[in-house]
């Protein structure tokens, strides 16, 4: 497992960084589904940087409290500043997500904005995959991502621009991840389906809601060495 990239030195600049290059989309792309989010009452934040988005959620659900979990602790101090006065409902935890085990109580939300793009397939699987029996079964997952759409856009402008992404968060973190997870697959081999999706700038950005797979009762069988019982592992990837 690569370390993670050292944030520190961009948490003031972050901001900035983002507007000067993409503007005000990022931002319209993590609040796309925030009207959906607006009743959950446990909710776990990765990777959300300097907090934008959680100050928002903060400001328009004030029933919300909201576990943080990031490894740069400059950004988690930039998180808590930018969430003012709501900050008594933010518990922050300085860990690397890949390793960082969620709490006994379920969540009702999950929100991993521009965070899923740092991590390898099999890391995105794994942290998905131990994420399914912490939250609840009516848990909704927002997710915000770069993505390369399959078309001329795509080829021609999409593909260098996130490869120059990674070689700029590279340099200046020390990131080694150099390619886009396929976070949907990712999402779904762990036991949870796709509700909505939304794209900007012509399919660079995504916005997507996620929620756990129903698992029916299994059914039941006569017993029989030849027809054994379904497997909860089947049932999942049938949803």
């Amino acid at each position: 497992m690569n370390p993670p990239p050292n944030l520190n030195p961009l948490a003031r600049l972050y901001r900035w960084m983002e507007w000067f290059t993409f503007g005000p989309a990022l931002g319209r792309c993590r609040r796309a589904f925030l009207p959906e989010l607006l009743s959950s009452r446990r909710a776990l934040a990765l990777g959300d940087g300097d907090g934008r988005f959680t100050a928002r959620l903060l400001r328009a659900n004030p029933r919300v409290h909201i576990d943080a979990v990031d490894a740069s602790s400059a950004m988690l101090r930039q998180l808590l500043r930018r969430a003012g006065p709501h900050a008594p409902r933010v518990r922050t935890h300085c860990a690397d997500a890949r390793l960082w085990q969620p709490a006994s109580q379920p969540y009702d939300l999950v929100f991993a904005h521009f965070f899923l793009d740092f991590l390898t397939p099999g890391e995105v699987l794994a942290l998905a995959r131990r994420l399914r029996p912490a939250v609840s079964p009516s848990a909704l997952w927002a997710v915000s991502e770069f993505v390369v759409p399959p078309s001329l856009f795509g080829r021609l402008v999409a593909r260098p621009v996130v490869a120059g992404l990674y070689r700029a968060f590279g340099l200046l973190t020390g990131l080694k991840v150099r390619r886009l997870p396929d976070h949907p697959r990712a999402l779904a081999q762990a036991g949870f389906t796709l509700l909505g999706r939304r794209t900007f700038l012509r399919g660079l950005l995504v916005s997507e809601l996620w929620q756990p797979c129903p698992v029916p009762a299994s059914k039941t069988f006569a017993a029989s060495p030849s027809k054994p019982a379904t497997e909860p592992a089947e049932v999942l990837q049938a949803c």
